[in-house]
């Protein structure tokens, strides 16, 4: 049996068996389950499996196997279950116990704030998106370096690459407006049309109050509250709409009512709102410097240890689409940088053979730029290391600051992401990494890790 089958079929061993999923679906690292009864769940038993990194407790039961190997995990699973990848089991019975109920309204409470639910809503939109994204910008990033290195941008290869590269940018909104209705439980299709209307380059000829409307103004933002107000419409609508007609007016009235609003109310205002966001950060950055960079770096990795993460990445867009670049991410690449200095300098200092075949495994995709291996197998678990890589991370970040580094696309971090630097700034990035890298490693081996930590790993 395969690596990725046994890991599978363990997980659902501990997890209560086959029957007790609810959906199945992962993301790049993590296996995500909702269960029908979490009480089943052995939660001791699924991180003391060999494979599995970690384990979150949140809406959904998410486990942490690795990128590559999550993809392989799920498939598995969904042969053996018979559930398809982001389908829902169809239940039969009344309800569940109560006690599931009970836990299950527990974990919820335990990880509810607004913030966080905000957060985790717009990490819901963008996760599906992030295998196209990070393809697009590392395709985009090399044939931009290429060009920069003097290469003829009007050859067909160069011009192929740049169509495939920003493909995904081009169309970005309508995607946006698609994940958008369909998280809020609305027609995803009419969240893709209020995509189309915000970015529509004949917004141009369009004049409203005296002024000409501009293309994408509020970018993603807009176009998020635009699509969430076609779901919230589309509900209420539907409530007093006779089954018999249903089909052609809720939509209709949905469309016309939203569609206005949104050039009318949601652009303007979720102008303002991308224009102090993008304002505020860059000024954060300008003024605080090596502070703001180490602040931001050092504090990055909980967002991570809790799956927020990805609510930043409407931020980044935003940057880009109003700087042309976004110096934010290269501060926050080093959050994953430090933890890899970590990691290293626990793998120098232990003999625990478990621990280094975790190091091993997740130190080359951690290079990489993609944290969560070691996050949850290695630096977390054993607590103070995860201090300490937060503090190489904000050395990292303060340097990255200070040098005033930016990306030009979106993807993940790491080495990975040195393409997509823009102003062939990519030595320094590289030597920020490197930095980070060494502060992480220094932190780690003189302060943050002892043997005895090993022992419950």
């Amino acid at each position: 049996m395969k690596k990725e089958q046994r890991l599978a079929h363990e997980i659902l061993e501990q997890i209560g068996g086959k029957d007790n999923i609810r959906s199945l679906a992962h993301c790049m690292t993590r296996v995500r389950l909702s269960l029908r009864d979490n009480t089943k769940a052995n939660i001791t038993s699924l991180k003391n499996i060999d494979g599995v990194m970690g384990v979150i407790e949140d809406d959904t039961l998410q486990i942490v196997v690795g990128p590559g190997t999550v993809n392989k995990v799920a498939d598995e699973m969904s042969k053996v279950t018979g559930l398809k990848i982001g389908e829902a089991a169809d239940d039969c019975e009344p309800g569940f116990s109560e006690k599931a109920e009970q836990t299950k309204a527990g974990i919820k409470k335990k990880n509810n704030s607004p913030v966080k639910n905000l957060l985790r809503k717009i990490g819901s939109i963008f996760i599906p998106l992030i295998p196209g994204l990070v393809a697009s910008g590392i395709i985009n990033g090399a044939a931009n370096f290429a060009k920069n290195a003097g290469v003829d941008p009007t050859t067909t290869w160069m011009q192929i690459l740049l169509l495939i590269g920003g493909a995904v940018f081009g169309s970005l909104a309508i995607l946006v407006g698609w994940n958008t209705a369909k998280e809020f439980g609305g027609t995803p299709v009419l969240g893709a049309i209020a995509g189309i209307i915000l970015f529509n380059p004949a917004l141009v000829d369009i004049q409203l109050f005296g002024e000409a409307l501009v293309p994408g103004r509020g970018g993603l933002f807009g176009v998020m509250f635009a699509a969430w107000l076609m779901a919230v419409v589309e509900k209420q609508i539907r409530k007093g709409m006779p089954n018999s007609i249903d089909i052609i007016f809720t939509p209709l009235f949905t469309l016309l009512i939203v569609g206005t609003l949104s050039l009318v109310v949601i652009q303007p205002v979720a102008g303002i709102l991308s224009d102090g966001i993008t304002s505020a950060i860059k000024s954060i950055l300008d003024v605080g410097g090596i502070v703001a960079g180490a602040l931001l770096a050092g504090f990055f990795l909980p967002l991570v240890m809790v799956g927020l993460h990805h609510g930043l990445t409407p931020i980044h867009m935003e940057l880009i689409n109003s700087l042309g670049s976004t110096p934010l991410l290269p501060v926050l690449a080093m959050a994953g940088a430090g933890q890899v200095g970590a990691a290293i300098a626990i793998f120098a200092k232990t003999k625990n053979k478990r621990l280094r075949n975790i190091i091993k495994g997740g130190l080359p995709v951690g290079f990489l730029g993609i944290g969560e291996p070691l996050l949850y197998g290695v630096t977390l678990p054993l607590g103070r290391p995860f201090i300490t890589a937060c503090l190489g991370a904000a050395v990292g970040g303060a340097f990255q600051a200070v040098m005033k580094t930016a990306a030009g696309g979106i993807g993940v971090s790491g080495l990975s992401l040195t393409p997509l630097i823009v102003d062939n700034k990519y030595v320094m990035y590289l030597l920020g990494i490197l930095i980070a890298y060494i502060a992480g490693f220094i932190f780690t081996y003189l302060f943050g890790f002892k043997e005895e930590m090993a022992d419950n790993i």
